[in-house]
C-alpha cells in the first residue's frame, strides 16, 4: 500500500509540475525582477543598470503625475463600480426571486454576462471609432438631425461636429461606462452565487411571520450578502488600479484631454516604454500601485468585515 501511494503521489507532483514551473517563469520571476528594477536607473537601450537605493521611490512621492494619475484612477473607478454594484444588486435580487416568477431567467442571465466575454481591446476600438472626430458614426447622425457644434471664427459663425474625446467628464463617463457594461454581468453572477447560498429555510421563516419581499431584502439577503460584497469591492477595486486598456486606447494612449484619463497603469506604460524608457522609475511605479492597492484592501477589509467572524476567528 506504501508503494502505490508513493507511485500516485509522484504522478501528483508530474500534474502539479506545468503550473508550478509557469508560474516561476511567468509570475515570480518578472514580480522579483521588477522589484529589483525599482532600485535601479535603467533607461533605454542599456542593458546594464546600477543599484540607486530609495531614489526612485522619493521622486515618487513628490511625482505630482503620479498622484494625479491615482487620483483619476479614482474617479473612474468610482462612477463605474457605484453604478455596477447597484445595478448588479438589484438585478441578481430580481433574477434570484423565485417568488417573482420571472420568465426567461436563464436567457436574461446570458444576455447580461455576454459583454464580460469580449476582449477589451475590441470594446475599446469599437466605441473610439463610434465618437470619432468629425466623420464618426454618431456625429454623423446628430449632424443629420442638425445637432452640431458652433464655433465663432474670425466674426464667422462655423458649424462643425462634436468633438466628444475634448471634454474630460465625457472621456472619464464614456470609459467607466465601458468598464460597467463589460463588468456588471461578472458582478450579478457573484451576487446571484451568494443569494442562492442563503439557506431557503431563512426566507421561509420570514414569509411565514408575514414579512414582505422588501423586508426580506433588507433584514436577510443585503446583511448575509456582505462577505460576497466585500469581496467584490475588493477585487474590484484591484482591477480599478490595473486599468490599462480601455483609458490607453480609448485616448491619445497619453491619457488626453489634459491627462485627465490617465490611469496608474497608463502613467507606467508611458514612463516605461515612451519618451525615455524609464524602466528603473516605471517599476517604482508598479510597486507604488501595488502597496497603494495592498493598503486600500486590507483597510476596506478590516473595516467592513464582520466583527464577530474576527472573534470567532481569535
Amino acid at each position: 500500500m506504501l508503494g502505490q501511494e508513493a507511485r500516485v503521489n509522484r504522478w501528483g507532483y508530474f500534474f502539479v509540475a506545468p503550473f508550478i514551473i509557469v508560474f516561476l517563469i511567468c509570475n515570480l520571476y518578472p514580480t522579483l525582477y521588477t522589484f529589483l528594477l525599482s532600485f535601479s536607473d535603467l533607461k533605454g537601450l542599456r542593458s546594464d543598470f546600477k543599484l540607486t537605493g530609495l531614489a526612485n521611490f522619493t521622486r515618487l512621492v513628490h511625482d505630482k503625475y503620479f498622484w494625479g494619475a491615482i487620483q483619476n484612477t479614482f474617479i473612474i473607478w468610482g462612477w463605474n463600480f457605484i453604478p455596477q454594484i447597484g445595478i448588479a444588486l438589484i438585478l441578481s435580487i430580481w433574477l434570484s426571486d423565485i417568488n417573482l416568477k420571472l420568465k426567461g431567467k436563464p436567457f436574461f442571465r446570458a444576455i447580461i454576462y455576454m459583454p464580460n466575454l469580449l476582449a477589451a481591446v475590441s470594446v475599446s476600438l469599437l466605441f473610439r471609432s463610434l465618437f470619432t472626430y468629425p466623420g464618426g458614426p454618431l456625429n454623423q447622425l446628430l449632424y443629420s438631425w442638425g445637432l452640431h457644434e458652433t464655433v465663432m471664427r474670425n466674426g464667422v459663425e462655423i458649424h462643425q461636429a462634436f468633438n466628444f474625446f475634448r471634454n474630460v467628464p465625457f472621456t472619464r463617463g464614456l470609459v467607466a461606462f465601458i468598464q460597467w457594461w463589460m463588468w456588471y454581468g461578472h458582478t450579478v453572477i457573484m451576487l446571484m452565487a451568494g443569494i442562492t447560498s442563503i439557506p431557503n429555510s431563512l426566507y421561509e421563516s420570514a414569509l411565514v411571520d408575514g414579512a414582505s419581499s422588501r423586508q426580506t431584502t433588507w433584514h436577510i439577503t443585503l446583511p448575509l450578502l456582505r462577505p460576497m460584497m466585500i469581496y467584490i469591492l475588493v477585487t474590484s477595486l484591484i482591477g480599478g488600479m490595473q486599468m490599462l486598456d480601455i483609458p490607453f486606447l480609448l485616448t491619445d494612449m497619453r491619457g488626453s484631454p489634459d491627462f485627465k484619463i490617465r490611469t496608474s497603469t497608463v502613467y507606467m506604460y508611458n514612463v516605461a516604454f515612451q519618451g525615455n524608457n524609464d524602466y528603473g522609475y516605471a517599476a517604482a511605479i508598479s510597486i507604488g500601485v501595488f502597496a497603494i492597492t495592498l493598503v486600500l484592501s486590507l483597510t476596506i477589509f478590516f473595516f467592513l468585515q464582520d466583527k464577530s467572524d474576527l472573534k470567532k476567528a481569535r
